[in-house]
């Protein structure tokens, strides 16, 4: 706090000062002894036009800046606020590059002081935030940024920013410290010569115990608040509440404002009776009935009342988050009795602190795995969980942290370990929990292996149920692709690239018996032969797929299927390279066991270093032994798989995967889930087809179980909220080519942005031809004042795409898979969605085929059967994107006429709620979409 500070920020002309780029606004905010003591800013005249994107980005214009002066006249006074101070700003390297040539330029000399970066300094100092974008970091702290992308409104809230991560850095604990300062020399910026003279500023016994901080084995860790063990009490009866006044009293205590929902109230029923009869039941909930709380509350009465624990099981990591963080307070405040739930993942999700804390020790880390080091360090004064996914990690600190993960356990390490690890406290808390939130990974782990990882229970919620066949397929099947293979032998190594085949010898080398074991120069021949093998059987695949369907090109990634019989030549070498790669893992398993035997055998009970490091070796031998036992399993062994490979034509080398998936999970469901448990329920906004749940029960196995089903339908107005419109002069999608449907839509699309100003969704069934779409939309010139962001095109995940298009008023947002569900999108930023075709899976899709023809085996008619429920399904979750709550309005446009001109087609319009359908030619519908959304 006693150094001087200059927190900078400029707009430029472009990125690249080197090219020509020039700076069009200066600001710096001086901080001394921990306050702002003055503020400078000017335009800066560039003595060059400013691009039209930087003037509409900024809001600074070529007129603003022509009386401005030239960079040279205020260079001084800018030399004059740096001196002596560290140059402060948001992703210095930008910055400092352009100020630097400005200043040289100016006869300045340049600056070659010290810098700080609050980009990297948040990441390490805010390791669980969304983003590290200055507008997001502003609004996680409250900061008025009014002006984004002028340099005098950024510098200021970079400047308050600056001030919050000091004061983190200040609170954090003296180790903690110190271990940052001596991870910090490989940043971009002087964060370790700060620290050092921080923590001489700082007093010696200053922070280094608190009432929320440990310090274990030199990790300085966030204590374990005390645990509530709610003890289920015998005999203790919690009525239920059997009548909607008493419901409504109950679910008002955690919704204030809340309106009676008659729908929400017959869940509750359902789900209690469903515990209470111990039937199976399916329950569709339609958006808006607020099913987790359907759920909750009377999970939580069957729970308390008898003494029973309940799981909840969902597809999704938000959904669980909800549920913990948003749900269960909300049901705490109903509850006349506490209520005990927890979160458990897979094991994986969780940090292994001895493994962490041995590669505090490790050398020549690289940038990645420096930053994601640091970033733990402060995590762990935080966590109580010790939960990957809180983290906001990078690509390379993802790779980091398969090093660090929770694995088998050494009985090598210490018990102090064992007492603070993360997973087994997990298992302690589930195992004390009145509900437990889990995924349907970890549910279906649970069931494979006989119910050896969650504690015992006999009642279960599965939410998300429509994915839970689709992950149940996943889960039982096998796959493995390139990349992964390659880095899973590249933890081992080669000798010379000092991984783990490294540190093996070397722990080996002091070990007195030498044992029956291989050569290091013959293992590390082993290790470049399989290497050797893997490129060859993943080129064989790629010449496989070929010999099908020869040189396609293209976005969307190619399947091929690959059966037993007539796979010919290709194919009979692909299973002679698969023999030869599984034989040669099994050596190398052989010869890695036998060193680490060996090796755990001679080590001393407390040796830490060897304990942690054959922790790591033993979880790359399982991941090996897992591998092998794929590739037996894929190739070699008789089975009943759909076996097919993928390749992206873009890059076939590093993105091929092999995959084998049963056609059919519905026995094993039967027998190992809804045969074993007394009750299920399965809870979807989309279950049915048609009003039937006979498609549902059937893929999952429950048909032949006569389980209970309820129909809940939304409490929205469909019929006063929503108006679906089919143009009818698009021509027939299956009768034209991609490329003139393409224009033929993209043709709409510009007719309807006109009528909605924007505020689109456009969902596609394939890349190919949303990226086409998009090019078209561009090329056009007649949406140049909309925002148009595309899934795959451009660069961020589905939530930061949702997000940004959230920002702007005149916004198109095109998606394909994953936007047809999950995204929530309430109000006036989504007015309009567009399905351009109804999202029939191709029919030659591996799976897709497979499971028709076993349809077709037993005299059935897949279409009926499989295809068009699976079609309709998606339908319904596409169409529930665009309504969200009560005062939602908006318009729905089908651009695939079989909607209308097929028999199937009126049965995607049976399966949504009632509402008013337009057929017409576009000019006309456009017009009614105006007066509609006016």
């Amino acid at each position: 706090m006693l150094h001087k500070f200059v927190v900078i920020d400029l707009e430029t002309t472009g990125n690249l000062p080197k090219k020509g780029d020039k700076i069009i606004q200066f600001a710096a905010v001086v901080i001394e002894n921990g306050t702002i003591t003055e503020r400078f800013s000017s335009l800066i005249n560039p003595q060059k036009p400013i691009p039209i994107f930087i003037q509409e980005l900024t809001g600074i214009t070529d007129d603003m800046v022509k009386d401005a002066p030239v960079f040279s006249e205020v260079a001084e006074k800018v030399t004059a606020l740096l001196d002596g101070a560290y140059f402060v700003a948001h992703n210095i390297l930008f910055d400092l590059s352009f100020l630097q040539e400005e200043l040289i330029q100016a006869g300045c000399g340049g600056f070659y002081g010290q810098v700080l970066d609050t980009v990297e300094m948040a990441r390490i100092l805010y390791p669980t935030a969304d983003g590290y974008k200055l507008s997001d970091l502003a609004e996680q702290e409250n900061l008025h940024h009014g002006r984004p992308h002028q340099a005098d409104s950024d510098a200021e809230v970079t400047a308050q920013l600056f001030l919050i991560l000091l004061q983190r850095l200040i609170r954090l604990p003296k180790m903690t410290l110190n271990q940052l300062m001596n991870l910090s020399g490989g940043l971009k910026c002087d964060l370790q010569l700060f620290l050092d003279d921080l923590l001489n500023e700082m007093n010696s016994n200053s922070l280094e115990q608190s009432d929320t901080i440990e310090i274990v084995q030199n990790l300085a860790l966030k204590k374990a608040p005390p645990q509530n063990n709610y003890a289920w009490e015998q005999d203790l009866e919690f009525l239920y509440p059997e009548s909607e006044s008493d419901k409504k009293e109950l679910v008002k205590k955690g919704f204030p404002s809340y309106e009676t929902r008659i729908g929400q109230f017959s869940m509750m029923d359902a789900v209690y009776q469903s515990f209470q009869n111990e039937r199976h039941t399916l329950i569709e909930a339609g958006t808006g009935v607020g099913k987790s709380i359907g759920y909750l509350l009377p999970a939580a009465y069957f729970s308390k009342s008898k003494n029973k624990r309940i799981v909840i099981s969902t597809h999704t990591i938000q959904l669980q988050e909800q549920i913990l963080n948003k749900e269960i307070p909300r049901l705490a405040k109903m509850l006349p009795f506490p209520i005990n739930a927890v979160l458990l993942k897979g094991r994986n999700h969780y940090l292994n602190l001895a493994r962490f804390q041995q590669t505090l020790t490790d050398e020549n880390d690289n940038y990645d795995t420096t930053l994601t080091k640091m970033q733990i360090l402060v995590w762990l004064t935080q966590t109580e969980t010790g939960d990957k996914d809180e983290l906001n990690l990078s690509s390379g600190g993802e790779l980091f942290w398969n090093k660090i993960k929770s694995g088998p356990d050494s009985k090598l390490h210490d018990q102090i370990w064992r007492e603070k690890d993360f997973y087994a406290k997990a298992l302690s808390r589930a195992e004390n929990a009145d509900i437990i939130i889990t995924n349907h990974y970890l549910l279906l782990c649970d069931l494979k292996e006989g119910g050896s990882i969650l504690p015992q229970f006999d009642y279960l919620i599965i939410d998300e149920a429509h994915h839970f066949e689709k992950a149940a397929t996943q889960f039982f099947g096998f796959t493995f692709d390139y990349l992964s293979t390659r880095m899973l032998l590249g933890q081992f190594g080669l000798y010379e690239q000092k991984q783990l085949f490294y540190e093996l010898e070397q722990l080996q080398a002091v070990t007195e018996s030498k044992g029956n074991m291989i050569s290091a120069f013959d293992l590390n021949q082993l290790v470049s032969d399989i290497n050797y093998e893997i490129d060859e059987f993943f080129q064989l695949l790629y010449a496989f797929c070929q010999t099908k369907c020869g040189k396609t090109q293209g976005f969307n990634r190619i399947k091929v299927r690959f059966t037993p019989i007539d796979v010919g030549k290709k194919g009979k070498a692909l299973i002679h390279s698969a023999e030869r790669l599984s034989f040669l893992l099994k050596d190398l398993f052989i010869a890695v066991s036998k060193r680490v035997d060996v090796i755990t055998q001679e080590a001393k009970m407390k040796e830490n270093t060897i304990a942690s490091k054959i922790t790591e070796i033993q979880t790359f031998l399982n991941d090996l032994d897992e591998l092998r036992n794929t590739i037996i399993s894929c190739f070699i062994k008789e089975s009943n798989e759909v076996k097919w490979i993928e390749v992206d034509p873009r890059s076939p080398q590093n993105v091929t995967t092999f995959i084998a998936q049963p056609a059919s999970v519905a026995g094993r469901l039967k027998d190992q889930l809804f045969l074993k448990k007394k009750a299920v329920v399965l809870t979807s906004a989309t279950l049915t087809v048609n009003h039937s749940f006979a498609y549902m029960m059937r893929e999952i196995g429950l048909d032949s179980l006569s389980p209970v089903t309820v129909t809940i339908p939304s409490p929205f107005d469909y019929k006063h909220q929503v108006q679906l419109f089919i143009p009818e002069d698009l021509p027939e999608i299956n009768l034209v080519s991609l490329d003139e449907f393409v224009i033929a839509i993209t043709e709409q699309i510009i007719s309807v942005a006109e009528a909605t100003k924007g505020r689109m969704m456009i969902l596609f069934t394939a890349f190919d031809m949303l990226k086409k779409t998009y090019e078209l939309m561009k090329e056009s010139g007649f949406l140049d004042e909309y925002v148009i962001i595309a899934q795959g095109i451009t660069s961020g995940s589905k939530t930061r795409l949702t997000r940004n298009f959230q920002r702007y008023e005149k916004a198109i947002l095109l998606g394909t898979g994953s936007f047809w569900e999950g995204v929530d999108i309430p109000g006036e930023d989504l007015s309009c969605l567009i399905i351009v075709r109804l999202p029939f899976s191709p029919p030659d899709e591996p799976l897709t085929e497979a499971k028709c023809n076993l349809i077709t085996e037993r005299g059935g008619n897949a279409f009926a059967e499989y295809s068009l429920p699976e079609a309709i399904l998606r339908f319904k979750q596409g169409f529930g994107r665009l309504i969200r709550t009560e005062s939602d309005k908006g318009i729905i446009l089908v651009f695939d006429k079989r909607i209308i001109t097929t028999k199937y087609g009126k049965t995607f319009l049976d399966s949504i709620p009632d509402i008013t359908i337009k057929k017409g030619g576009i000019k006309d519908l456009t017009a009614d979409i105006h007066k509609w959304l006016s």
